[in-house]
């Protein structure tokens, strides 16, 4: 009988990924850089053993446990992101993508190159350094032999939460594909123009190597944002956040424009309970001043969880129910619930640290789609046990 599938998960955070892949796969080895969240993958996943705090750049193949099935890397964003610097794979922190497939090849060569190699990533690294990023990603799948195909799934399909992210999975050259799993060309709505333009601008070499995936559209998602708001957050003392006052509120409905204010005037008359999902950004008016703007959105969606070092503020949530109008940041289980955990998934007690947490991660429904639809079906065909490297597979 086939073990279980097994996988490796780089810039692992919290576990979301694992918690996509369920328990059908076993973690032989996660790696993340911050501690803090070391100690969060830990209190949800164990002691197993496997999480290895410290810099991917030390990681050595020698430390990697077996033969993994499925590699997934979610390396740093913040220079690939519309916020960043724009240095991209060029900085240190999105740079990592490079170590983190130095040991991709170090498993090559002993002879333990994993079937499926899945990154992650903000959609700015289709367009980041004029195209360059991507056109690197890539050719480093093609130069190692994988074939690769991208995505860009937005979150808003599983959870209620608008964000979309870039996917990049590439299938090692001995692996079969299953015709049914691609596509002769680009498909919506995970294809989406700026993946379309990306991939022509690639190198014919490059592009002769990529693959359109089928992935079939999920169903229609039954919750809708009110549907996870706390009417009473954790508490206080571990910093989370308590309702606004009235003025407070006041304060920030003064600060829409009368576009906004209008959003807001239709929730009121809605007939049911609304909750907005609020952003303070920086817009400049007609009179070329600059002018903080609170900018709401009523459409049943959140915008998209970002941490500081993303270059953005944290969520505000506008509640309202007929005339009443309440607000205050959005609560960590609030974040939690947005990228598709369970309530009990423990948390970091202090607010800042959690939310850092979930603003970092993976939307766990969108793994287990790509579980689902892409991975599973992958391994399946004409493997055997995962152990074996794949040379000695079918």
């Amino acid at each position: 009988m086939r073990e279980s599938p097994a996988f490796y998960e780089f810039f692992a955070g919290g576990g979301m990924v694992r918690a996509g892949l369920g328990e059908g796969w076993r973690c032989l080895f996660a790696n993340d850089f911050d501690a803090r969240k070391g100690l969060s993958y830990q209190a949800n996943w164990g002691l197993g053993g496997e999480l290895h705090v410290g810099d991917v750049r030390k990681v050595t193949a020698a430390q990697l446990p077996g033969v993994a099935d499925l590699v997934w890397g979610s390396f740093p964003c913040q220079d690939l992101s519309q916020a960043g610097a724009g240095k991209g794979l060029a900085s240190d922190r999105s740079g990592s993508f490079y170590p983190f497939w130095d040991l991709i090849r170090a498993l090559a060569e002993e002879d333990r190159a994993p079937a499926i190699v899945a990154v992650e990533n903000v959609c700015g690294a289709l367009t980041s350094r004029g195209g360059a990023d991507f056109e690197a990603i890539c050719g480093t799948y093609a130069e190692a032999g994988y074939r690769c195909g991208a995505l860009v799934i937005n979150a808003e399909l599983f959870t209620p939460q608008s964000r979309p992210r870039l996917f990049i999975i590439g299938v090692h050259e001995r692996v079969a594909i299953d015709p049914a799993l691609t596509s002769p060309e680009p498909l919506e709505p995970f294809h989406t123009p700026g993946l379309r333009r990306a991939v022509d601008r690639l190198p014919d070499a490059i592009r002769a190597s990529m693959i359109w995936w089928n992935l079939p559209t999920p169903e229609r998602r039954a919750t809708v944002f009110a549907d996870l708001v706390e009417d009473t957050p954790a508490g206080s003392e571990t910093g989370e956040p308590a309702w606004h006052t009235p003025e407070e509120t006041t304060r920030l409905l003064a600060m829409m424009t009368p576009v906004n204010r209008a959003k807001v005037s239709a929730a009121m008359r809605a007939g049911r309970r609304m909750v907005g999902g609020v952003y303070r950004r920086t817009r400049t008016d007609a009179d070329g001043k600059k002018h903080q703007r609170a900018e709401v959105r009523f459409d049943d969606v959140a915008g998209c969880l970002r941490t500081p070092g993303g270059g953005s503020s944290r969520q505000t949530i506008m509640v309202v129910e007929g005339q009443s109008v309440r607000s205050r940041l959005i609560s960590a289980r609030e974040t939690a619930r947005l990228m598709g955990l369970p309530d009990t998934y423990v948390l970091p007690r202090r607010y800042s640290q959690a939310y850092h947490l979930t603003g970092d991660g993976v939307v766990v429904p969108v793994v287990r789609h790509l579980a689902d639809c892409l991975f599973e079906p992958l391994i399946g065909l004409g493997a055997t046990a995962a152990s074996e490297p794949l040379s000695r597979r079918a």
